[in-house]
């Protein structure tokens, strides 16, 4: 039988909740590339950064600060450590106003998985789009299904040409949910 996965996404329904902003380096800048924490490979070693707070408010296990950078706690991160470190990386970042800690959650494998025909609407880049270094990756993906005999041993993961979506197995799904973590909702895939 074939595994489960869902895509894991920010439950931004929950009141009262935390806003989190775009991560800052240790100068106060917003980070140089902030796509970089959902391509799906690894970061370069960075020095301290930080998330502002944009709304204050309850604040999350899992929340999605600017760019759809995944901000978790120390139990979520402690949860994807023991089932997933071979796919993840976790960069320290502050939260402002809370003491931590906290990490930025990186998924380091990139698949191409999504299966187009099973997804309920692919839209694909087109050279008529303007965009070269965009053609043959997804504009936009609705109802997204993958194929998951593409998906292998990975526990945490993007998917290729939509990078936006994280996706998780259904033990890191029942892992986090035993720790009952805050902020998160899944979707299966």
């Amino acid at each position: 039988m074939p595994r489960r996965c869902f895509r894991l996404l920010d439950d931004v329904t929950l009141p009262g909740r935390w806003e989190l902003g775009i991560p800052l380096d240790a100068g106060g800048n917003e980070v140089e590339d902030p796509w970089m924490f959902r391509e799906g490979r690894p970061v370069p070693p960075r020095q301290a950064l930080l998330v502002p707070l944009e709304h204050p408010g309850t604040p999350l296990d899992f929340s999605l600060a600017g760019f759809s950078t995944p901000v978790v706690s120390a139990r979520v991160a402690a949860a994807f450590s023991k089932l997933a470190a071979q796919d993840i990386q976790l960069v320290p970042v502050d939260v402002q106003g809370h003491a931590g800690p906290y990490s930025i959650l990186v998924a380091t494998r990139l698949i191409r998985c999504i299966d187009d025909d099973a997804s309920d609407e692919v839209i694909r880049w087109t050279p008529q789009d303007g965009r070269p270094e965009r053609v043959g990756q997804y504009r936009d993906v609705d109802g997204m299904r993958i194929d998951p005999a593409q998906v292998g041993d990975a526990q945490v993961f993007r998917t290729w040409g939509w990078s936006i979506a994280l996706i998780v197995s259904e033990d890191i799904k029942l892992a986090l949910e035993r720790v009952r973590a805050t902020g998160i909702r899944f979707t299966e895939v």
